[in-house]
């Protein structure tokens, strides 16, 4: 059994076209959205994006791909990840 500290980062590519639109692979989930902000996440971190008339036009967990449109005013990284992922180190 692999230990999830040592399994290989996914990419994590983000993509800002004029500010309007956003292309990000290695998603691991999408914990929120609304017209102002979506929080993904990704193997290095949480990801917040914050705008206005935010719309996601893309989301593939299984690929890993997320694609937002809209007013994009700012992107920001954090090392909060999903309380899934403690769950499952408590009870493995």
């Amino acid at each position: 059994m692999t230990d999830a500290s040592t399994k290989p980062k996914s990419p994590n590519i983000l993509m800002l076209d004029n500010r309007s639109r956003l292309t990000v692979t290695g998603i691991n989930d999408v914990d929120s959205f609304d017209e102002r902000t979506v929080v993904a996440y990704t193997d290095y971190g949480q990801l917040t994006i914050h705008g206005e008339r935010l719309n996601i036009s893309k989301l593939s967990i299984d690929s890993g791909e997320l694609a937002v449109e809209g007013e994009i005013s700012s992107l920001i990284y954090t090392d909060n990840q999903p309380a899934g992922n403690i769950f499952k180190k408590l009870f493995r």
